[in-house]
Order: structure tokens, then sequence, then C-alpha cells
């Protein structure tokens, strides 16, 4: 093949055809033949040709090399499109036009852009996993344990995967805080109890965990569920304790009281305890003073008990008469009739004797003490009504001799008053049947209830009732037996007015006149006497001595209940007359 291609004559370039003409001229002078001409020309062209080939196949492989560039280009655009899932704000061209390196050159700034912004979304994703983690970590407890920092699914780094993320962070911080703020509170509340109790707060809180000592930053104590269960259980066992000491101490200081009123302990050495007994009736969230339930306070208390414990053995017998004057003050209150020199003796012998331990004495006779108060209750109905059984009496004895009295009509200074005392009087006269027939059926109620009988000072209340009634209606017959009498001695006067003539009535001998005011029990002073006397028959077997004593406590029958004489029927006789309306 002949090159014709002539040198560039303007640049001065080698070229292939001034080659191939300065290579005919050296074969021209070498005379070389044409075979070998031709042989030569065609070794060069299929040299050529080989280069060509060469560079063909290397612009083929770099055009592969471009495509596949291109292609990663798109699939890695697409992908990190899909994992940020932010393609509304990339601007992605169009890349089916132009050369591959134009569409190369077009993707690689969209390329750079979201490989930044993975780089940057990734690194908030690893943030925000490192604080989930680290929180999870310190609930769980293990929070030590954890090295490195988790890794991220580059798959999805969406924004709405990445809020997620944000979410439960915000739900754990939340959580934290909440534990945060409870461990703050069991803390406060061990502390204050620790207080209460006497005990070191730091060795207690930092058995719990070592972080809940107070140099320890706030953040930086423990949260686990671990720290809070034991810490509940902490505050649970000192609250048991507190109540257990409290009750201790609230017995002790009952025990105290009880000690100082039954041996008139003076207040100077009460005050001394005034830390024990000023919580004597308090709640167990009521004492928050520090050291108020410490153990050497308890001790204190219990070794005060002690000594007045023995204190009161060696003072058994004055203490015991204290009680038995209480037992006798209760029983005297209910009108109980005992014997209290009997009572006196017996207790004497009991402790010279030494047979009983002064405890065991002291014990029966608050035993005694209790089942008299509970019978004073069960009376105390019954006595109510006696007492105002026998203030109707004392009204119907001041009312009779107010109606004997001739001058009650008189102006006299009062006169008015005891007129309206007397309009009280018969009201309340008029009620004594009825509070009698209440009383008698309350008292065999609570006979036929105990199966004992219910006595008044010593007196069957119901014989007293009876004797009543029959004195009542002895009184009754009295004044209807009067009233005929009167009526008779009216008539007779009358029959003899008419026969005779009338005749003046013989004046009435002058004496002293009666006042109507208060009587003596019996007497002159007002108030009845309040001892019902019986018949010969229950009272005969009584001695002197003690018929004399039970005259000064128990209840007499009204005055009133003594039969009129008939001496003085005629005086009598005007008291049942009917008042005028005026003086």
């Amino acid at each position: 093949m002949a090159v014709t291609e002539a040198e560039n004559p303007l640049v001065g370039e080698i070229t292939c055809g001034s080659l191939l003409q300065k290579l005919q001229e050296i074969w021209d002078e070498v005379g070389e033949s044409d075979e070998e001409r031709d042989k030569m020309l065609l070794q060069i062209e299929q040299e050529c040709l080989d280069v060509y080939k060469r560079k063909v196949e290397q612009a083929a492989k770099s055009r592969a090399q471009l495509l596949q560039a291109l292609s990663d280009a798109k699939l890695e655009l697409s992908t990190l499109v899909s994992a940020l899932g932010d393609k509304s704000f990339i601007s992605i061209p169009e890349t089916t036009l132009g050369t591959i390196n134009e569409q190369l050159a077009a993707i690689a700034p969209a390329l750079e852009q979201l490989l930044k912004q993975k780089e940057e979304r990734v690194k908030e994703f690893s943030d925000v996993q490192s604080q989930i983690q680290k929180i999870c970590g310190e609930i769980a407890g293990n929070a030590s344990e954890q090295t490195g920092a988790p890794a991220v699914d580059e798959s999805d780094l969406s924004l709405k995967k990445l809020n997620e993320y944000q979410v439960k962070l915000q739900e754990l911080q939340k959580e934290k805080s909440d534990r945060l703020h409870k461990v703050l509170e069991f803390v406060s509340t061990v502390h204050d109890l620790c207080a209460v109790l006497g005990m070191d707060f730091f060795s207690t809180v930092t058995e719990v965990h070592p972080s809940l000592d107070d140099t320890t930053g706030v953040q930086s104590k423990s949260i686990s569920n671990d720290t809070l269960l034991r810490l509940a259980e902490t505050v649970s066992v000192l609250n048991e304790d507190k109540k257990q000491r409290l009750h201790k101490l609230q017995e002790l200081a009952t025990q105290l009281v009880d000690l100082w009123n039954l041996m008139d302990t003076p207040e100077e050495e009460r005050i001394l305890f005034d830390h024990v007994t000023c919580h004597t009736s308090a709640s167990v969230d009521g004492v928050t003073v520090p050291g108020a339930l410490a153990l050497d306070l308890i001790e204190q208390a219990e070794v005060e008990v002690e000594r007045l414990d023995q204190l009161k053995a060696s003072r058994m017998k004055e203490i015991a008469f204290k009680k038995q004057v209480e037992l006798e003050e209760i029983f005297a209150r209910a009108h109980i009739e005992i014997d209290p020199e009997a009572a006196r003796e017996k207790i004497m012998a009991l402790i010279d004797s030494g047979n009983v331990e002064p405890t065991e004495l002291l014990a029966d006779m608050d035993n005694q003490i209790a089942k008299a108060k509970e019978d004073v209750l069960s009376r105390k109905e019954i006595l109510d009504r006696v007492e105002k059984w026998m203030s109707a009496c004392e009204e119907e004895s001041w009312l009779e001799d107010y109606n004997r009295d001739e001058n009650r009509y008189n102006s006299s200074r009062g006169a008015h008053l005891n007129l309206k005392r007397a309009e009280k009087a018969r009201i309340l006269v008029n009620k004594i049947p009825g509070m009698v027939d209440t009383l008698v059926a309350k008292t065999r109620a609570w006979e036929e209830d105990r199966g004992i009988s219910f006595s008044y000072d010593g007196v069957p209340l119901l014989a007293m009732l009876d004797e009543y009634a029959m004195l009542r209606q002895e009184r009754e017959e009295e004044k209807r037996r009067l009233r005929d009498q009167k009526k008779y001695g009216e008539q007779q006067n009358t029959e003899q007015e008419a026969i005779f003539g009338s005749k003046p009535s013989p004046a009435r001998p002058s004496g002293p006149k009666k006042v109507v005011g208060p009587r003596a029990n019996g007497g002159t002073n007002g108030t009845p006497s309040r001892r019902l006397s019986l018949n010969a028959t229950q009272n005969g077997s009584r001695s002197a001595t003690k018929d004399g004593k039970r005259d000064s406590m128990k209840l007499a029958a009204p005055a009133n209940f003594v039969a009129i004489s008939k001496e003085d029927a005629a005086s009598h006789v005007s008291g049942t007359d009917p008042v005028p309306a005026s003086p």
C-alpha cells in the first residue's frame, strides 16, 4: 500500500507520509526489490492495524469502565435517594441524554451532595442510637458493660426513621427523668427515716448502690430496676422498723405514765421523759423529729420502766390501798355496798404472806376496777331513774309541807316563788307512779338478764319500791279517812247548830308557825333522808355498828313515807283541801 502523505511544512512535524517517502528513498539507494518493498509495507500496515486495534480495544475498555462507573453512580444515587428518602430536596439530573462523560459529570454533584448528606445523617443516627443505648443500659443496670457505638442501619436513613429514634429517645429521657425523680424521693425518704431512727444514712444508702451518695451528681445516680427495687425494700424495712419502735416506745410511755400516776411521781421527774411520752398518741407518719426513735432512747425508757417497777414492788401496800380506794369510790358512786375493812385486811394478808406476786395482785385489782366500771355502766340507767324518783319524792314532801302552811298565800317575801314551785311540784308528783312503774320494769329486766338482785346501798331496789308503793297507799287511805272524819264532824256541827243555834268555834291555840322551806333528813331542813327502812325481819340481823354505818351511806325513804299521826290529823286535812284561786 502506497502512502503519499507529505511533510507538513508549517509545523515541521514528521508524518507517516514523510517517513514512508524517506523509506522509499532509502530503498532506492539500497536497490531493494519490489517484493521486499511490498513485504515490508505489508508488515508496516499490519503493525499499524495492530496499533489501531489495540487502541480500539483500549477505547472500548475505557468506555465499558465509564459505563460501569455511570451504572454504579446511578445505582449509588438511587440507593442514597432511597436510604435518605429526601429526593424532593435533591436535584436529580436526567442521565439518559448526552455522552457518558457528560452523564457522569451531571451525576457527580448530586452524588457528592447525597454522600455528604448520608455522612451527616449517619452521624445523627449514631448520636441518637448511642443515647438510646446508654439510657437503656442505665435502666437495665449494665451501662458499664456497653462498649463502642451502636451499628447504624444505612439502608434506611430517612428523616421518618430518624424521627422514630428521636421519639423513642424522648420517651426514654422522660422515663429516666421519672426514675431519677423516684430515686431521689426514695433517697430523701431513707434520709428522713434514718434521721428519725438514729441510723447512719451514708452506709444505709450506699449499701443499695454506691452512686446514691450525696457527693455523686444527680445525673450519675443509678436508676436501674434493681436499684429502685432495693430502695423500695429499704424504705419498707425502715418503715416497719419505725412502726415497731414507735409501738415499743408508746408501750413504754404508757407504762411510765401509769407508774407515775400510781406512785405520784413529781412533775420534775416526768419532764425528763417528755421526749418519750410526747409520742403516746402519735401516728407513724407524725413522728419526724430526728433521733425520736433512736435505740438508745428506747433503751433509756426501758431502764426507767424497770427502775419504776422495782420501786413499785417496794411500795406495794401503798399502791394496793390506793387502788382499793379507787375501787371503793367506784362502788360508792354505783351505790354498791361492800366491806372495805375486810378487803383491806385481805390485801394486807396477801402482801405479808408473799404468796402472790405484786404485779399479779395489782393486775387482779385492775381487773376488779375494770369490772366495777362495767357494773357502773350497766346500772347507770336505773340509778339515773332512782335519782329522778327520789328528787320527785323530795318535791312531794316539800309540797305537803307547803300545803300544811296556813300562811302560804300571805304576801310575804318569796311567796310567789313558792307558788310557782308548788305548781311545778304538783306536775312532778303526778308523774311519780309512772316513774315507779318504769323503774320496777327496768329493775326486773336487769335482774332477769344477770340473775342477781339489784341492790341500792345494800337494800334490794324492788323492796324499796314495794315499800314505797305500800306506804303511799296507806297514806292515801289515811287521807281519805281524814276527809271522811272531817265531813262527819262538819255534819255533826251542822245538826247541833240546827238544834242549839250557831256557836262561835273555839279559837285554835296559837303555836309556832311552820316555815315552808328546806327540811332536814326527817326533820326541818328540807332534803328528806335517803335511807329506806325495811321491816325488822330484813334488818334485825345487822349489828348496831353496821346499822349505824349504813344509816350514813344508804338511801332512806322520803320523809313523807311516815304515816301521819292522828294527833295532827286536823291540821293535815287542810293540806288536802283544794287551793283557793286567790289568797
